[in-house]
């Protein structure tokens, strides 16, 4: 099930950014810096408390005006709330750190696509079972790049996989080459420290490395 088109876009660029924003104001001079690299993807983290909900999604409605060359979408999406905030702001996507098949059918009836979490080989199965085209392995940094393509064997085929938590843009291609389909970045992604927010000056070098085949999709190296 997608159907945001996300797998195809992101055969085009494997990498994803995670914003969890403070303000407004932050949220846009951050992707203001990520469109500028000529990033694609960047999801918005959807805050835990309901009644922030109404404030985050008028802020994620006016980013999506604000940049529309960018597939925005929510991340961190745990509750039916969250969801129904991120249609109601018209993103593109939604992304959770968990595997629940109401979300799943809530999204669908959305017309959304909804990439779950998972971190077991149960979990896997599942949500194949459940019709997810597209997974998100989290935390990724604590199994290793090794540890999806072991699952090819016993699980094969596998679903687009998007490795996520605690990957830095130095971790980025060595996962694509272990067999992941994409890569998202969050933390250490942007140093918020000073004044202002600060793009890690690595991203837009990485984005230029990333081949291309005549479909789009990042070869192997």
């Amino acid at each position: 099930m997608d159907p945001s088109g996300l797998i195809d876009s992101l055969h085009r660029q494997p990498v994803l950014a995670v914003l969890r924003p403070q303000s407004a104001q932050q949220a846009h001079r951050e992707l203001e810096q990520l469109l500028a690299v000529g990033l694609v993807h960047v999801e918005l983290a959807v805050g835990q408390q309901h009644h922030r909900l109404p404030a985050w999604t008028a802020m994620a409605r006016r980013l999506c005006e604000a940049f529309p060359g960018l597939r925005l979408g929510a991340a961190s999406v745990r509750r039916a709330e969250g969801l129904a905030a991120a249609v109601a702001a018209g993103l593109h996507y939604v992304v959770s750190p968990i595997l629940d098949p109401r979300l799943l059918e809530q999204a669908q009836g959305a017309g959304l696509t909804l990439v779950p979490g998972v971190f077991s080989p149960t979990e896997v199965d599942a949500a194949v079972r459940y019709g997810c085209g597209a997974v998100k392995l989290y935390p990724a940094s604590a199994l290793g790049c090794g540890y999806w393509p072991s699952l090819q064997g016993p699980l094969g085929p596998l679903p687009f996989c998007i490795a996520a938590g605690g990957l830095r843009c130095g971790d980025v291609l060595p996962w694509l080459e272990a067999g992941v389909d994409a890569v998202a970045l969050g933390h250490g992604l942007f140093d918020v420290r000073g004044q202002q927010p600060l793009l890690d000056a690595g991203l837009a070098p990485l984005l230029a490395q990333l081949p291309q085949g005549d479909n789009g999709a990042v070869l192997s190296t």
